[in-house]
């Protein structure tokens, strides 16, 4: 039996039949398992290439913390989005996409030939359920054709997990060593081909009943979540996004080279009103619409077309976080998904219902938290910059499980990947052992959105607050509340809790402001240096 999670080398004699089971790396473009296909037909390998999604209908079941649905209306639709694409540029190449709403084990054991082995190529996932799928699959192979193999490879991120220069196990649990040693003892790859008409052909394999069961169309949304419809535009979203490859290459264009926006990434990031403020890739990384390589190298084209400064630097940066989560997760497995996280902290969480309620539905009484919340559900983006504040407040102020706000996310989010999320969580909520960051969201507030035109954008019942007020609506007279026709427990909540620390800190005591963006906390042994937060989201 091949041993699951690494690649395996194909026989001299070759298969007669390729399966590549697209997961997250919904393009053609730099896909590894694409290649690895393309270069088996043109060695004559191969004659078959069956390219295959499976809407599981797993991802879109409740979840054990009470989402409704994992998978939530706003990554659904981008999801099919980025299907159809696939199908079409597949279908250009006089390929096809073969699309199931089905368990992929059930429909990848149809696919096996019976008499001849057939390869199962796959990119690699690193967490629990993804990999209890692998494992799945595998056993359907094998129980038809034990000739046969399921081959996963490793592919979704910057750097060749396989040119990293230590073993896993020895992972910092903190970023910055892991940047540094990646930036000085590894080089990015560079891309693989894109594949060119005739390269994936279907051979005879087009003929196969099951085969042409699954080149009609794409499952309906109604049949993948029903009772739920596709939702509509809200014209207050920081963009349109439209999933697939051919999206994600045309955000890439505009970003770098249209509007040279990439040239000053570093001082616009941390906006959250409008489009252009930062990259946006984050929900085609999160498919594999979008290679990371393929940013990284672009940006390098950029830099010797146009300028390299700390902005260009900055995306890259970004991009090295994103691989830090997701080796950090492979490398704690399950202890990610546990209440004290990889630290193995004994937290003390607060069953608060009530409290949990109104933080998902943007009702706290805290303005820039509602404002991202309510973003959050009507759009399934949210900026960094409210990320990190929303995380910190469920789970350092309110004190409530970080997990069930991690889950909220996978459901919502457009741009959900399970390392990035569920990483970023339990660090937020100070469970991987390092500094604990806990910000002051109304100083927050003051800082990143000074004039309130984010607050009023998503907060319509404090369109009329005073600036002064904006940030701390309570703080406001009741003659001031009458004239902005907003009286607190009323129009607007008053605040679920509100920690008397923002207040005492955000003053020194000879009364001059002091220079951070929230306040923080020492964990045991630990120094509390500043460092960088993941700003790719946003």
């Amino acid at each position: 039996m091949p041993a699951l999670g690494r690649e395996v080398v194909m026989s001299k004699r070759g298969v007669q039949r390729m399966v590549l089971w697209f997961r997250n790396d919904l393009r053609l473009h730099d896909n590894v398992i694409v290649d690895k296909a393309r270069r088996s037909v043109a060695s004559g390998e191969c004659k078959e290439v069956l390219p295959l999604y499976c809407f599981d209908p797993r991802m879109f079941e409740s979840s054990e913390y009470g989402s409704q649905n994992k998978t939530g209306v706003h990554r659904t639709k981008f999801l099919m989005e980025s299907v159809s694409d696939l199908r079409q540029r597949l279908r250009d190449l006089g390929s096809d996409l073969l699309v199931a709403h089905e368990r992929p084990e059930v429909v990848i054991g149809e696919l096996v030939d019976a008499n001849s082995g057939t390869a199962v190529l796959a990119q690699k996932e690193v967490t629990s359920e993804e990999t209890l799928v692998e494992a799945n699959v595998e056993k359907a192979i094998l129980s038809r054709n034990d000739a046969s193999s399921l081959e996963l490879i490793h592919g979704a991120t910057l750097y060749n997990r396989q040119d990293l220069p230590f073993r896993l196990s020895d992972l910092s649990n903190v970023f910055t060593p892991f940047r540094n040693k990646v930036e000085s003892r590894c080089e990015v790859r560079g891309l693989f081909p894109e594949p060119e008409k005739g390269d994936l052909p279907l051979g005879q394999a087009a003929s196969l009943p099951a085969v042409q069961k699954l080149r009609g169309d794409i499952p309906s949304f109604e049949s993948i979540l029903p009772g739920m419809q596709i939702p509509l535009f809200d014209q207050r979203a920081a963009l349109d996004f439209s999933g697939g490859e051919t999206a994600a290459r045309r955000r890439l264009k505009y970003y770098l080279w249209e509007s040279d926006l990439l040239a000053t990434y570093f001082e616009t990031r941390n906006g959250m009103v409008g489009g252009d403020y930062s990259t946006k890739f984050s929900p085609w990384l999160a498919h594999g619409n979008l290679s990371p390589r393929l940013i990284y190298h672009e940006i390098k084209n950029y830099e010797s077309k146009r300028v390299a400064n700390k902005s260009t630097y900055w995306v890259i940066f970004e991009l090295i976080w994103r691989d830090f989560f997701r080796f950090f997760c492979e490398k704690h497995g399950n202890k990610v998904f546990l209440p004290g996280g990889t630290a193995g902290r004994r937290p003390d969480w607060r069953n608060d219902k009530e409290a949990l309620r109104r933080w998902k539905k943007g009702s706290t009484g805290m303005p820039l938290v509602d404002a991202n919340m309510r973003e959050m559900a009507a759009t399934g983006f949210m900026s960094n910059r409210g990320r990190q504040n929303v995380a910190s407040f469920l789970a350092l102020d309110l004190k409530l499980d970080w997990r069930l706000g991690a889950d909220h996310f996978e459901s919502l989010l457009l741009d959900y990947d399970v390392c990035s999320n569920w990483g970023n969580w339990v660090a937020a909520a100070g469970m991987t052992g390092g500094r604990i960051n806990r910000f002051n969201i109304a100083k927050q507030s003051k800082d990143y959105d000074a004039d309130g035109t984010y607050l009023r954008l998503w907060l319509p019942e404090l369109s009329k607050v005073p600036t002064k007020y904006i940030h701390k609506p309570w703080e406001m007279p009741r003659s001031v509340q009458e004239a902005s026709e907003c009286i607190i427990g009323e129009d607007y909540p008053f605040p679920v809790y509100k920690p008397p620390v923002w207040d005492k800190n955000n003053r020194q005591s000879n009364g001059k402001k002091k220079p951070y963006r929230g306040y923080y906390e020492k964990s045991k042994g630990g120094r509390n240096n500043k460092k960088s937060n993941y700003d790719l989201y946003g």
